[in-house]
């Protein structure tokens, strides 16, 4: 199998890279760097400026590519290798390679614009979450982890319906090959309201039952995780009155990596975040798969 890793410098950072090479290690797959350069214009034949161009763009790729091997090989226990490739639009480039190379994986870092530690999605990203036929991971700006590090553990969001119910069995699967930790994590948000006492009382009322609603589905899903032997399963319920405040407030460690499912009310789109998934995607302090 191959992890496909986008990288061009100086607008991505090694997140990516080292991401990519976290997952590698857990299953002993390759790690592949493409660079996509710019497509230029079409020009009439000869033209000096087309030649320029492509001059140019060769210089870019080779360099790019030379720059992701020398990065990789301080990766220890890696095979890795680089190509680059021109395209008029990069998620498209990265996809068509991602077929050629039958990639199982495509892993995105938030390049140099986010904030240091959270996942930025660019206007690239978002296109490729929109499209991508397989899962993309995408790497907090600056992401550095321990050198020679595995996943060590994956957190599924876990939202009780039928997507998730599949995901679960899929994601289990996984974490019983690699030998990693299985948690689900359910996030609840308890909105602040300038309101009456009583209709504070009223909403207290709603959000405990809310959470006993949550646990009931969360012990089920360890019953359904009994069958499948060898996965160390736990639970958790985030809690806050903000996405970022509920994420917070969860243990996270190194070697963790959060799932995210597609959304169930956007059946035309491939790998497709919805409001939620998407404020998790943003808030997240460690890496997030997003699975079609």
């Amino acid at each position: 199998m191959t992890y496909l890793v986008s990288y061009r410098p100086p607008t991505d950072d090694s997140g990516a890279l080292a991401l990519a090479c976290q997952f590698a290690r857990s299953e002993a797959d390759t790690v592949h760097a493409l660079t996509v350069v710019p497509r230029g214009w079409e020009t009439s034949a000869g033209s000096a400026t087309d030649g320029e161009f492509e001059t140019w763009a060769a210089e870019e790729g080779e360099a790019s590519a030379s720059e992701a091997l020398k990065l990789l090989a301080d990766e220890p226990g890696i095979t890795a290798e680089a190509t680059w490739v021109t395209g008029r639009s990069v998620p498209a480039a990265i996809m068509e390679q991602a077929e050629e190379l039958e990639a199982t994986l495509i892993v995105v870092g938030s390049g140099t614009d986010g904030v240091e530690g959270r996942i930025a999605v660019s206007s690239k990203t978002d296109r490729l979450l929109h499209s991508s036929p397989v899962p993309v991971a995408l790497a907090p700006r600056g992401y550095r982890p321990p050198a020679g590090s595995k996943i060590n553990r994956v957190t599924l969001a876990f939202r009780d319906d039928d997507v998730t119910w599949k995901l679960l069995d899929d994601v289990a699967d996984i974490c019983k090959r690699v030998g990693a930790e299985l948690r689900l994590l359910t996030v609840a948000l308890k909105h602040r309201t300038m309101v009456t006492s009583a209709v504070r009382n009223d909403e207290d009322l709603v959000f405990a039952k809310l959470v006993e609603q949550v646990k009931g589905a969360q012990v089920e899903a360890l019953e359904h995780l009994y069958k499948h032997d060898g996965v160390n399963a736990s639970v958790d319920l985030a809690r806050g009155t903000t996405w970022a405040d509920a994420l917070a407030g969860v243990d996270w460690t190194e070697g963790d990596v959060l799932v995210v499912g597609s959304s169930r009310t956007h059946k035309l789109a491939n790998v497709f975040l919805g409001s939620g998934g998407a404020k998790i995607v943003r808030n997240s302090p460690v890496p997030v798969i997003v699975v079609p």
